[in-house]
């Protein structure tokens, strides 16, 4: 089995973590990159295979070089450091004074959890973040990555953004290699970013929980809303661990209310047109020197960020006024489909707790 070779600082908790930082499966594969959770950290760990004459190794030795940290924005930073010393772990084994000098030079103290609930210490994901980083990011940080998800998703993306904005439970399985499916995972929580002040204080946090195998099903079970990949597809039969399972482009629900999300209506069409009509003029002013501030990764999350600001600010006003009607008027006002889009309203007002009537017909003949 798997195994924790050596670590700094010695005395921190990393159980489990050599099933984390190395995916079932990986054997089969040269390298990989994997993003997971542990506790309330995030981590990185690069995977290299290299073959050898050992009988003792049978023939592979197979090692992941990881970095814990409490935010996984800056993580990809340090993905050529890594990369490297599992190369060099794996040709030089035992060396690790160049992971000893990294540990001195970025190591933080961690904040003291103990006896202290993680509700009070929320992870966030900065969108805003790329901004002022760009044009650093590449393919190699997860945000860097949101036009090719988009394109591999296509108009699925659609039926993936209300799944993660009502805070469902998303797997996503694939298998190795998975830093890409890891991107995934990442990309799926930003389509439900909202920045309207003082929305849904008791809306459960979308958590992005990356990698994860059977060693964390108990902690699963106890998740409420979650996004998060695997490479074992034995998960696929525990269905009381998800709400959604994606494998592949193919996004699937067990949960019989949930099934009219699944389907594409022409309200989603449009807004996948408006995307890519959008993108094609962010290409076109690059081309022609006009705008190099801008980027592909921003476009996506602020336009998913207004689409999602425009809903709830809606249905804010419609709960703030005296008749509290939501009607068909208001719902392309929100760029929905009145009635493709109704079972996805009727469980946008319960998760978020808004109280409005919705008076949407649902015609038995059109």
């Amino acid at each position: 089995g798997n195994m924790v070779e050596w670590c700094l600082p010695q005395d921190i908790d990393l159980e489990g973590v050599e099933f984390k930082s190395m995916a079932s499966g990986s054997h089969k594969i040269q390298s990989d990159f994997i993003y997971f959770r542990k506790g309330l950290c995030f981590g990185l760990a690069c995977f290299a295979n290299m073959p050898v004459e050992s009988e003792l190794e049978r023939g592979a030795r197979m090692k992941s070089v990881g970095i814990l940290s409490p935010s996984y924005t800056l993580l990809y930073r340090y993905m050529h450091f890594l990369e490297n010393q599992v190369r060099h772990q794996l040709e030089m084994p035992g060396h690790y004074s160049h992971l000893e000098a990294f540990y001195d030079d970025k190591k933080g103290v961690l904040p003291d959890t103990k006896g202290t609930p993680t509700s009070q210490q929320p992870v966030h994901w900065l969108p805003s973040i790329h901004r002022y980083m760009y044009p650093e990011m590449k393919i190699t940080h997860p945000a860097g990555c949101m036009s090719q998800f988009i394109k591999f998703f296509g108009e699925q993306i659609l039926v993936l953004w209300k799944f993660a904005l009502l805070r469902k439970r998303i797997l996503i399985f694939s298998p190795p290699p998975v830093g890409v499916v890891c991107y995934r995972v990442y990309c799926c929580c930003c389509l439900a970013n909202v920045s309207l002040p003082g929305l849904g204080g008791t809306v459960p946090e979308s958590k992005p929980f990356f990698y994860v195998n059977v060693a964390d099903i108990e902690m699963l079970e106890t998740e409420v809303s979650y996004v998060a990949c695997t490479t074992e597809k034995i998960f696929e039969e525990k269905r009381d661990l998800y709400d959604v399972y994606v494998d592949n482009q193919n996004v699937k629900t067990h949960h019989e209310h949930l099934q009219p999300l699944l389907k594409i209506n022409n309200a989603d069409k449009e807004k996948y047109r408006r995307l890519n009509d959008q993108r094609q003029m962010l290409m076109y002013s690059q081309e022609v020197g006009e705008d190099c501030s801008s980027c592909e990764e921003d476009l996506f999350i602020l336009f998913f960020m207004e689409q999602n600001n425009r809903i709830f600010q809606t249905l804010m006003e419609v709960s703030a006024s005296q008749d509290k009607t939501l009607t068909a008027d208001h719902a392309r006002g929100m760029g929905l489909d009145p009635q493709g889009d109704r079972s996805f309203l009727m469980d946008l007002l319960e998760v978020y707790g808004i109280d409005v009537m919705l008076v949407i017909d649902n015609p038995c003949c059109t």
